[in-house]
């Protein structure tokens, strides 16, 4: 019981850093993960998830609805869509007060660990393999569905993999060709700007954004290993790749590769999709989940875009084919146990049955069930499945992969290299500082 109180009071220390919640009221659902008196006898299974646009609500509707119709449980399933940026923090207080949804999305790594060892996920691992769900998904996404031996979440939505898009009639006006090496890429970069173009639409309110560029720099300049080491506890985050990140960052911002005011844009209201709509941006370095957003707002526009995997180091000492993302975007985990949890893992199984499958990719995305590849047809996805294909390593964002307190010290460091209001180094040492806290108190 007193590991369980830490860990609920680290998390909700970590969202009140990460910012405070507009709005939160009460939970949506009175079910905690001790079980009060009632909650599993309830008929309603309370999801909270990030559904709150297209094409993602209505995958969302169009799965559960399925579930709905087809159920003989006798549970209806409550939709509750939170915008994607109060997502964590809802869900974190809602925990921190004792309270949690039935079913939530939650994306593996770090986070989704301390919510099982709080008590807020419930394993699955015989439910899962008894199902259809071990010959219909990707191996790499079951194990990011893994703590320890057991399976505690459905992955279901995406291959979600940082990448550039960029204009192609833009990159043609300009006589631009897709850059192999980072100096390639700067050099198209300093085109743009002395044509008065930006290179990077970037909106950085939400500090995840910013952090794909940390990533995949860091990646280039040291391959994986300098950050399992750091987070072991027998490396740092003061290792040279991740200061070179830092200073390249801010290197390119002093040069305008990116929006004047960027760490005040935010990405949930579409303001750098706006700068590629409008052409004073040329590319945005984000997440493959861009591909549906571009084809829903405007599918002749998305036509106009190419993707392209982030470039290589210069002295070719790293591997390129390291890719930063996740195999399976958005996992469903479930805090309720008996009939209920029967229920709503024979809800998340519909989100990957063949229909859906067929639906999301129709809709852009690349679900992560195995066979994918031939039900493609897009040229953007086809050549990010290419780049999948020949990754060897995909490794899971930062925000993702590190517990809350060191990934909410990483987001924040990694904004102030944006603002220039911290140096390269003061950043890595605040890194280092909380993943040595961590470790410290994980082992006391």
């Amino acid at each position: 019981m007193k590991k369980r109180t830490k860990k609920l009071a680290a998390l909700f220390l970590t969202a009140v850093m990460t910012g405070s919640l507009a709005g939160c009221g009460s939970p949506a659902s009175s079910n905690s993960a001790g079980g009060e008196k009632g909650a599993e006898d309830s008929k309603e299974i309370v999801f909270w998830n990030i559904g709150t646009e297209e094409v993602d609500k209505a995958i969302y509707d169009t799965a559960i609805e399925k579930f709905q119709s087809t159920t003989e449980s006798g549970y209806t399933v409550n939709s509750v869509p939170v915008q994607n940026d109060n997502y964590k923090e809802k869900l974190v207080i809602a925990m921190s007060s004792g309270e949690c949804p039935d079913m939530y999305i939650s994306w593996s790594g770090g986070p989704m660990n301390e919510y099982i060892e709080s008590g807020y996920a419930q394993p699955i691992t015989e439910l899962f393999n008894n199902s259809e769900l071990p010959d219909r998904l990707m191996d790499a996404a079951i194990e990011q569905a893994k703590y320890g031996d057991d399976i505690y979440a459905v992955p279901f939505m995406n291959v979600s993999i940082s990448g550039i898009y960029y204009n192609k009639e833009i990159f043609e006006k300009y006589n631009l060709q897709v850059p192999k090496t980072i100096s390639e890429l700067e050099a198209v970069s300093d085109t743009l700007v002395g044509n008065g173009i930006v290179p990077f639409a970037l909106a950085n309110g939400p500090k995840w954004t910013g952090s794909m560029y940390f990533m995949n720099l860091a990646a280039r300049y040291g391959d994986l290993e300098p950050f399992k080491e750091a987070v072991a506890g027998t490396g740092s985050f003061e290792d040279e790749c991740f200061i070179k990140a830092g200073q390249t960052i801010q290197d390119w911002v002093k040069k305008g590769y990116f929006p004047e005011g960027v760490n005040s844009l935010s990405e949930d209201d579409g303001q750098a999709r706006q700068m590629l709509y409008q052409e004073t941006a040329a590319m945005s370095l984000a997440g493959s989940w861009y591909t549906a957003l571009l084809q829903q707002d405007s599918q002749e526009f998305a036509e106009k875009m190419g993707w392209f995997p982030f470039p290589a180091a210069d002295d070719g000492k790293t591997d390129s084919s390291i890719l930063i993302g996740t195999v399976g975007d958005n996992f469903i985990s479930f805090n309720c146990t008996g009939e209920k949890l029967k229920a709503a893992f024979e809800c998340a199984v519909k989100f990957s049955e063949d229909s859906m499958a067929d639906f999301m990719v129709g809709s852009g995305k690349i679900p992560p069930v195995k066979g994918v590849d031939s039900k493609l047809t897009g040229e953007i996805n086809k050549t990010i499945m290419e780049s999948v294909n020949r990754a060897s390593a995909v490794q899971l964002w930062y925000d993702q992969y590190l517990p809350p307190a060191v990934s909410s010290v990483h987001l924040d460091t990694c904004q102030e290299l944006f603002g220039l209001t911290m140096t390269p180094e003061e950043a890595a040492s605040q890194f280092q500082a909380a993943m040595k806290e961590y470790n410290e108190e994980k082992a006391n």
